[in-house]
């Protein structure tokens, strides 16, 4: 069923990304060939790109694309024995300024990758990433303030989080764009027999990630930290998030793949859990351990679609495959900082901007507007 047990090659969409290219890693390192379609459209994704190449040679090839082009999908597709597809214009701002162009990469981006796969001689699994914006702002939960963070007042929802069970609720055009998506996903497996699942996933971090203010959230205070420079809290800094640390989703999606004909058809809210949340004041907190000095801290408005607490219940898939995040919060801001500190150090002024000035590589589903 996988790549690796046929000798064909897996599609990353939006490979070059975080995400797609810490997942491309894991896999070529097994030995298996990659499918990297990517539009390069953010700069300095190119960079993650190079890093594959030095590190793995020709078994990874590279499509230039975008996944409006539906002839260029369908050839990147061709050939493909598993398909992931990450690629997505990722930030709610964005989505707020230019709701077409959103709609346009998300929804029928995602449509032009199903109807390829549907259209292959066998059409191979598809797993697609989602949000937990699909649930909208929970609203409808009550919370209380407990020091720096909010909490649900119900101590089952404290200790499970948001589950499957939770009607959608799409809030932003990005919210519409991605619920559009993930339930064309779903129906693709109900009305066509393909193999798909979707991972509606909270708030990722880690190496090969360069946050901005629109999306991932813990690299940008990171980055912002170890600049000098001073963070912007929207909001009053109490909200709550789970985070995972990318190497445990990578661990998530080869188990995913591997059960794949089992669970096609569902969506599984994928997150560090309960056991691994934080609030944006706690990460300041452990920026100020970690670099010995605390950030300088400005506070705006919030911003539209941010929920005061998200944490995914992901009881439904650690039952179903046994997965269970291993990276905890503290280990892994620990990793990510110096994984950017070392970086930061090896970079010219220039580089900085560049990656200061875009979007973050990859078409995760990390934190969206904070």
């Amino acid at each position: 069923m996988t790549g690796a047990a046929t000798g064909g090659v897996t599609l990353i969409t939006g490979g070059a990304g975080f995400v797609g290219s810490n997942l491309a890693d894991r896999l070529l390192a097994q030995g298996r060939r990659v499918r990297v379609l990517d539009s390069l459209q953010r700069p300095g994704v190119e960079q993650n790109l190079q890093w594959l190449r030095r590190t793995h040679g020709d078994a990874l090839e590279v499509s230039v694309a975008d996944v409006r082009d539906a002839r260029a999908v369908r050839e990147a597709v061709a050939g493909a024995t598993q398909v992931y597809h990450f690629a997505a214009q990722v930030a709610v701002t964005t989505s707020l300024a230019d709701p077409r162009e959103d709609f346009e990469v998300n929804a029928a981006g995602t449509l032009n990758v199903l109807e390829a796969v549907r259209a292959s001689d066998a059409p191979p699994p598809l797993l697609l990433t989602s949000t937990n914006k699909v649930y909208g702002g929970l609203a409808d939960v009550p919370l209380v303030l407990e020091g720096q963070r909010y909490l649900p007042q119900d101590a089952q929802w404290r200790a499970r989080g948001v589950s499957e069970a939770r009607p959608l609720d799409f809030h932003s055009p990005y919210g519409c764009s991605k619920g559009t998506a993930d339930q064309y996903a779903i129906d693709y497996a109900r009305s066509y027999g393909l193999t798909t699942l979707v991972f509606r996933m909270s708030c990722i971090y880690g190496p090969r990630q360069f946050g901005t203010e629109d999306q991932g959230w813990v690299a940008h205070f990171l980055l912002r930290a170890l600049r000098g420079e001073r963070i912007t809290l929207y909001g009053d800094g109490r909200q709550v998030r789970d985070i995972l640390f990318v190497d445990d989703l990578v661990d998530a999606f080869l188990l995913a793949e591997r059960n794949a004909p089992r669970l096609c058809g569902r969506a599984f809210n994928i997150g560090g859990g309960p056991a691994n949340t934080i609030s944006l004041l706690d990460l300041v907190d452990r920026i100020e351990q970690l670099h010995g000095t605390r950030p300088g801290l400005e506070f705006d408005a919030w911003r539209t679609g941010d929920q005061r607490y998200y944490v995914s219940d992901t009881g439904a898939f650690e039952a179903a495959t046994g997965w269970r995040p291993r990276v905890d919060t503290q280990a892994g801001i620990e990793r990510l900082y110096g994984w950017l500190a070392e970086r930061e150090r090896g970079s010219t002024p220039a580089a900085r901007r560049a990656h200061t000035e875009t979007e973050p590589e990859g078409a995760d589903e990390a934190c969206k507007p904070v």
